[in-house]
């Protein structure tokens, strides 16, 4: 899976998709603190305990650099920067039942408007599976020999025990 770059400084400061989401009764905003434990535990419930820690560092950030997308007091969705590597986007993930609807594209854009706000020229996007939504949504490109990138030393669950 490649790593892909998006140009912050040609993206639009236009917040105008929070309104939409909010005709639809969801909201995105960054979470407070008596939250982090609900939104880390929703993360890895639905995503695993890799992205829960992503979202773990990027609650603990300060300010946070973390958005929740919630609809009737319920997460929904979430998105992270500056995580697993400053400048890196990721993780991302929305509820099965409410993909497709734009909440996706909310959250991406609002962290990625929130680092431009920070003075990032640029952001990276870790192991892209679906290239095609970063490509349409915000004309992201692959970077090359970017496979497996960052994540290629990561640690994962003992197999054996060391002795």
């Amino acid at each position: 899976m490649p790593d892909m770059l998006v140009k912050l400084y040609d993206l639009d400061d236009d917040w105008c998709f929070l309104a939409e989401l909010k005709k639809g009764a969801i909201t995105v905003r960054k979470p407070i603190g008596p939250e982090k434990h609900l939104i880390v535990q929703w993360v890895s419930d639905k995503f695993g305990p890799a992205w829960a820690s992503e979202t773990e560092a990027a609650l603990a950030n300060v300010p946070r650099t973390c958005f929740v997308a919630i609809k009737k007091a319920a997460i929904i969705g979430f998105a992270c920067y500056d995580a697993t590597a400053l400048g890196f986007f990721g993780p991302i993930g929305v509820d099965r039942l409410h993909r497709r609807k734009g909440t996706g594209k909310a959250l991406l854009l609002a962290c990625l408007l929130d680092m431009k706000l920070k003075g990032y020229g640029y952001a990276v996007v870790g192991a892209v599976k679906d290239t095609d939504f970063f490509k349409k949504t915000v004309g992201a490109v692959e970077i090359p020999g970017s496979t497996p990138g960052l994540y290629r030393t990561r640690l994962k669950e003992a197999q054996s025990d060391i002795g």
